[in-house]
């Protein structure tokens, strides 16, 4: 597959929340300003483009029937390999955005340790390795999906914003009516399948 067409697809098309709903925790959970998604979102992104390659070498080269140890097949670690780089990438953006804004940090809370734990960040590994993506690929993967991921939760923080101030039915304020938009937003992207790349 071309890589920009997997880089597009995997942004709209594939979108982490809207086709797969992985990572709904703390898409609902952070997205009440725009600031929080923001910073959020891009730390998504920096762990998904550094722990979706690391993955891919760590499987072609360690843990592959074929790898560097010939005949020994090690497939089997593949799922505790890939948490424990997932945690040590998190740790990593961790104490970056501590270093660089506390803010930030501060505004981020528990939601930013919870992104070694957040579904579309391992996802993204397990898909690399179920559609036996090569390292060009799971880049373009990884980065397209991050921006996607991204895109939804500032999407729906700007939304959720702007709705603070709506008439909303009492039984749908929070989540009933964060809910109903996501569901909605899904089908927008959903319009993006019948797009030819």
């Amino acid at each position: 597959m071309d890589l920009f067409n997997l880089f597009i697809r995997s942004i709209f098309i594939d979108n982490m929340i809207f086709a797969y709903f992985l990572g709904m925790c703390s898409y609902l959970a952070v997205s009440k300003n725009v600031k929080t998604a923001v910073g959020l979102g891009a730390a998504v992104i920096f762990v998904l483009v550094i722990t979706a390659p690391l993955n891919w070498v760590i499987k072609t080269y360690i843990l592959d029937a074929d790898a560097l140890i010939q005949g020994l097949d090690l497939s089997f670690l593949a799922y505790i390999m890939y948490i424990a780089v997932i945690a040590s990438a998190v740790q990593l953006v961790e104490m970056i955005v501590e270093k660089v804004s506390p803010a930030l940090y501060g505004a981020l809370g528990i939601f930013l340790p919870l992104i070694a734990v957040n579904c579309s960040i391992l996802g993204g590994s397990l898909f690399m390795a179920q559609r036996e993506y090569g390292i060009g690929e799971t880049f373009a993967f990884s980065l397209g999906s991050g921006i996607g991921w991204f895109l939804a939760i500032v999407a729906i923080a700007a939304i959720r914003e702007k709705i603070q101030y709506s008439d909303i039915p009492k039984p749908l304020k929070g989540l009933g009516i964060t809910f109903i938009i996501t569901g909605l937003m899904g089908i927008a992207f959903m319009s993006f399948s019948g797009i030819k790349l």
